[in-house]
């Protein structure tokens, strides 16, 4: 055993370094009130094998919006989704002034915030657009930032204005 032990750095840099990659598999977007919002487009796209994205087009109906609660929840699929790491509801407009405020908040935020128009504070009168978020930036987040295990994974919203739900965006991807 004492033999082996000065050995152990020298054989761990050998043994074989996983790569793991993220992939969409699908998006649901869902205006649960379509007088107040509506999806103008929810969709993944495949350009070639090594540029894919999501973009989303809510449009507001009736604006503007002062006041926005946001629910995310990130699942597991084990026989079925069940919760994983984080469910928090946020206070939009507050976050968005203090980003550093919520930690795991600002985890989620940075998945979509920088392809997004959701970059400043309430009100919010135009529409809502997350455009071209490629797999490579999720990538980056959820293998090296805060590595996951590999699995099926659903990330869960709800989007509140004025206390009541507005609309539903859900996330499904593969992490391998």
């Amino acid at each position: 055993v004492r033999i082996l032990t000065p050995l152990v750095p020298y054989i761990i840099t050998l043994l074989p370094k996983t790569h793991s990659a993220f992939e969409y598999t699908n998006i649901k977007c869902t205006s649960l009130n379509d007088s107040y919002c509506s999806f103008d487009y929810c969709l993944l796209k495949s350009v070639n094998r090594t540029y894919k994205y999501g973009s989303i087009k809510a449009v507001i109906h009736d604006g503007p919006i002062y006041k926005v609660k946001v629910n995310f929840a990130l699942y597991k699929r084990l026989n079925g989704f069940k919760p994983f790491l984080y469910n928090v509801t946020i206070d939009g407009c507050k976050f968005l002034k203090h980003k550093s405020s919520s930690p795991v908040a600002a985890f989620i935020y940075n998945l979509f915030g920088p392809f997004s128009n959701m970059n400043h504070t309430c009100p919010y009168d135009n529409d809502l657009i997350v455009e071209k978020a490629p797999i490579s930036h999720i990538n980056e987040q959820l293998t090296k930032v805060l590595p996951f295990p590999p699995g099926e994974y659903g990330f869960f919203s709800i989007w509140y204005a004025y206390g009541i739900k507005r609309a539903t965006v859900n996330v499904f991807g593969t992490l391998s």
